[in-house]
This record gives C-alpha cells, sequence and structure tokens, in this order.
C-alpha cells in the first residue's frame, strides 16, 4: 500500500499539471460516471494529501476524494514532470548518483529527453516508468475509474479504495478523523496531538503507529523502521511510553517523510558511505534496517530479525537492540 511520501508526490503531479485549467473528468469504466459528471469541464484549483489520501478541489466547490489502498495507482501521461531520481533509473525510484536529491530542483528534468507530451509514469507505492505513448491522450488501458484530462496532461486511476465526490463539509469531517500528517498544517501542533493521542492509550505503540487516525500516513515499511531507529520494543503500550520517546518517534517520522518525497524511496538508513548511499537507492534489500528481513542478521547486533503478524499485517524487529 502506498505510504504517505507516495501520496504527497502524486499530490504534487495534479499541482504542477493539473491546477488552473479546465479538466475533462471521465469514468471509461463505468463505475464512476455520476461522479465524473459533477466534475467534468471545471478547473482544479487546489491539490492535497493528508496521510495516504489525496483531495482535489474543483472551481464549483466540489472535491475528488482518492485513498489507493493496496491495489490503486495513478497513471501519468503527456507533457509531465518526472523527478531526476526516476529518469537516471529507468524507472526504479532513486537509483541517482548525486546525494540529497531534491525534487523542486528537477522538476524539468525530463525536457530533453525525447517527446516531452508522450511520457508516461506509473505512481502508487513504486514509481515506474513506462514505454512512451505513441499519441496523446493514449487510449485507457485496462479498468480506469477516472480520466481526468487537460490540453497537455492526462491522469488514469485504477483500483481504488475510495473514489468519491465530496463536499467541502464531507472533506472536513474525513480529515478530522485523520491523525496529524507533518507536511500538513503546524508540525508542532501535530506533535502534540500525536503525543496525546499515544499517552493515553493502552495500545502496542506497533499498532498506534498504523492507526490512520492517530498519525496519518506511516504504513508497515514506516513503522517496523520508526521504531527499530528509536530501538523500541513494538509490543510496548502506548501509555507506557516516555513522552521524549514518543516525540521523538514524531521527529523521526517527520525527517523520513520529507526523505520519502524528496527521493521518492522509503531511505531509513542514515550514514551511509556514498557506495551504500548508491546501493540503497537502488534497491530495496539494502535500503532498510529490519522490514522484510526476517531471519536475516540484525545489521547492528547480528541476531536474527523476527517476524509476527500483529493486526493482520507482518511486524519486523529485532529482539535484541527492541528488546
Amino acid at each position: 500500500m502506498p505510504e504517505g511520501h507516495s501520496v504527497h508526490r502524486i499530490a504534487r503531479q495534479f499541482e504542477r499539471h493539473f491546477e488552473h485549467t479546465p479538466v475533462a473528468v471521465s469514468s471509461p469504466q463505468g463505475r464512476f460516471a455520476a461522479g465524473a459528471s459533477q466534475l467534468d469541464g471545471h478547473e482544479i484549483v487546489r491539490s492535497e494529501a493528508v496521510g495516504k489520501q489525496m483531495f482535489l478541489e474543483f472551481d464549483h466547490g466540489l472535491w475528488l476524494r482518492v485513498h489507493l489502498g493496496i491495489y490503486g495507482a495513478w497513471d501519468f501521461a503527456g507533457d509531465i514532470t518526472v523527478d531526476a531520481t526516476t529518469a537516471s533509473a529507468n524507472g526504479r525510484m532513486g537509483q541517482t548518483n548525486q546525494r540529497g536529491t531534491d525534487l523542486a530542483a528537477h522538476e524539468d528534468s525530463l525536457a530533453s529527453m525525447g517527446a516531452p507530451r508522450l511520457t508516461r509514469l506509473r505512481m502508487s507505492e513504486q514509481e515506474k516508468l513506462e514505454p512512451d505513448a505513441e499519441s496523446f491522450p493514449p487510449e485507457p488501458i485496462g479498468a480506469v475509474r477516472v480520466r481526468l484530462l487537460t490540453r497537455t496532461a492526462v491522469a488514469d486511476l485504477r483500483g481504488p479504495t475510495a473514489c468519491e465526490v465530496q463536499t467541502p463539509e464531507q472533506v472536513d469531517a474525513t480529515i478530522a478523523k485523520l491523525g496529524p500528517d507533518p507536511l500538513v498544517g503546524d508540525p508542532a501542533a501535530g506533535e502534540e496531538r500525536f503525543v496525546a493521542a499515544v499517552r493515553k492509550k493502552p495500545t502496542p505503540i506497533a499498532l498506534l503507529l498504523m492507526d490512520q487516525a492517530v498519525v496519518s500516513g506511516i504504513g508497515n515499511v514506516y513503522r517496523a523502521e520508526l521504531l527499530f531507529r528509536a530501538r523500541q520494543n513494538p509490543f510496548t503500550p502506548g501509555k507506557e511510553l516516555r513522552e521524549e520517546v514518543v516525540r521523538a518517534l514524531w521527529r523521526d517520522w517527520v525527517k523520513l517523510l520529507n526523505i520519502g518525497v524528496a527521493t521518492g524511496q522509503m531511505l531509513t538508513m542514515d550514514d551511509l558511505s556514498d557506495d551504500d548511499y548508491r546501493k540503497a537507492l537502488a534497491s530495496r534489500a539494502d535500503r532498510h534496517w529490519v522490514y522484510h528481513r526476517a531471519g536475516e542478521p540484525c545489521r547492528i547486533c547480528g541476531a536474527p530479525i523476527l517476524m509476527q503478524e500483529l493486526g493482520g499485517r507482518k511486524l519486523y524487529w529485532c529482539p535484541v537492540d527492541q528488546a
């Protein structure tokens, strides 16, 4: 499932290429035909991500709410931006020789790469460049729930958990149910909300980090990595954690989320050599401390990484460093 950094990156695509121009909205699959008719011909005036959900505001006051869920993805084509890490990796995000890749610094990175109006990019949990389209707009492929089309760019949505038109009041109600997102609103206020929510609950911290009502955007990868980086036992009840530990978890989430938005990768290892940094960006196996490493030796102490089901998801942790 796409985690928070991916959804923020998708929202940026809409901000750059779809705002303030008329958008033809359709449902090639047919399942969103009624909703599409409410939005067709209007301009997108705002693109916002909150955790794992994205909201597009149209000029007549209605919003499109999308939650990609496990299977959802956006396919972009046309005169679109692909940041330098994607381009240099031939579609595998982050494979670059440059440290500290800044997305904003490379907005026009594909301006001279082939026919820019034919560029195609899939954005979900991972980002992947697709073969260039032969014409614009390309024909819809597969079960496209909704298509957003301008003169120069098109976005096709497939397989979302949620795709619906909402009024401003409904959007406010949806967001009110979500925990704080470090990239939305005041991060300091978000920290206070997070600390208060965690420290009053008897629920294990590993479950609280995945609860989108406690904090927005954290999924299975970031959950495991944040807890290892904090050397925190994943089964400790939230109310038993010291306040400074909870605050450190939030601040580390701020850090990792910003790295994810900048690089397109859930890169969770610090202080890497230049060679190890390149490996980490190129390969998931070299990118994480414990996630998806069950049975492999801990990178710090050598103990085998453990895995068990918790809340319907696989939890990874080190039994020594997180004892």
